[in-house]
């Protein structure tokens, strides 16, 4: 049940619930404490630095994609900043060296090339690690497999001489997108039996994000399980590090109907949000996001596509139905849109980006955060 009336929001918004923020995290750390791990805020899904000052209360860090979301998480999380990119510049590592606590090398040849940096660091020096490919691909959309046929991201045991790991101090392996702990087991399984000898001299691994822990029916004490033991069995601190989790069913995107176009039985609604420009997932999965109040196409009395204000003409959501028409003025909540949101909008044609709000339960506060205007996308251009 929605707990704010969209009837106060400024269309088009991104609200954030804060207490469904916090009833994630209180999951997570109880996840922390049983099984003795860290985890970690993956900014690439959910870069919100509005909410880092109740994330951090629950979390150990941000694990960075690279130097900017590095430079997010130093400025504005100030914990542990762990930092992963499939290839780095020497511009980019001299500013990151000096803030990461953790960098993990895409391949032995990048590890190579910047071990003298990360040794001349001294005390200070970040520990280095690398990440692996299991080989264990169980992610149905190849788009977000990991682990899929001549994937670029992790090394391959094959790919391993010997003395290349000489000096790592970590294992990294992401290989999951929205999965429970089931498949999380079978990839640990796979790690084990390709890199044993890796195993044997790193100091933490790495478990990477695609744990869909706090979505109902997720078995989180079969995690605790597989972590604790691998923990034991090695001798080693494990991190996760969820993008999805963190955020998962705390966020709406709250749109309007600007106008209805084509014959009656077949119209298109237009809306103030842009499948393309503010949520690309819906294109790219593809997947069908929820509207409170609506049906499956045909279910219920009136049915539409649903565009957005762009010139893409496959600018369209999806298809839904509603009791009632639907005429221009009437606002409808786009459910599950706190994560791989914000992070991907793009400006694509001068759409507008939405405002960013929080809402607090208790207090009953709706606090726009952000709005955003022409300077914002002009600054993006030259």
């Amino acid at each position: 049940m929605l707990s704010f009336d969209p009837a106060r929001v400024q269309t088009p918004a991104y609200v954030v619930d804060l207490a469904l923020l916090k009833k994630n995290l209180e999951l997570l750390a109880h996840v922390q404490l049983e099984a003795g791990c860290k985890v970690l805020l993956a900014l690439k899904g959910f870069s919100m630095f509005s909410t880092f000052p109740l994330v951090r209360q629950y979390l150990s860090g941000c694990c960075a994609s690279g130097l900017n979301e590095a430079l997010l998480a130093h400025h504005e999380f100030g914990k542990e900043v762990h930092v992963y990119c499939p290839a780095f510049k020497e511009e980019e590592m001299q500013q990151i060296i000096p803030i990461a606590c953790h960098i993990s090398f895409n391949s032995v040849q990048q590890w190579k090339k910047f071990r003298p940096m990360i040794e001349a660091a001294g005390r200070d020096a970040p520990s280095p690690g690398l990440r692996v490919n299991p080989e264990k691909s169980t992610v149905e959309v190849a788009l977000y497999d990991p682990c899929s046929p001549g994937c670029r991201l992790g090394t391959r045991s094959v790919e391993i001489k010997d003395g290349d790991l000489e000096g790592l101090e970590g294992l990294h392996f992401h290989a999951l997108c929205e999965q429970g702990s089931d498949a999380l087991e079978l990839v640990i399984r796979a790690v084990e039996e390709r890199f044993p000898k890796f195993l044997k001299q790193v100091k933490w691994v790495n478990m990477g994000g695609g744990h869909h822990i706090t979505k109902p029916g997720y078995d989180v004490e079969r995690l605790i399980r597989l972590v604790r033991e691998f923990r034991e069995r090695h001798d080693v601190e494990v991190y996760l590090e969820p993008g999805e989790a963190i955020a998962l069913n705390t966020g709406y995107l709250v749109a309007s109907v600007l106008d209805l176009v084509g014959e009656p039985g077949a119209q298109t609604a237009i809306l103030d949000v842009s499948a393309t420009c503010h949520m690309p997932d819906t294109l790219e999965m593809p997947y069908r996001p929820m509207i409170i109040g609506s049906g499956q196409p045909g279910e219920l009395a009136h049915t539409y596509k649903l565009g957005g204000t762009s010139c893409l003409a496959g600018d369209v959501i999806n298809e839904y139905s509603f009791a009632e028409p639907l005429e221009p003025g009437r606002k409808l909540v786009f459910t599950d849109m706190a994560h791989y949101t914000m992070v991907k909008t793009t400006t694509f044609n001068g759409v507008p980006h939405p405002d960013i709000d929080t809402y607090d339960p208790v207090t009953d506060e709706l606090r726009v955060v952000r709005r955003f205007g022409y300077e914002d996308f002009r600054n993006k251009l030259s």
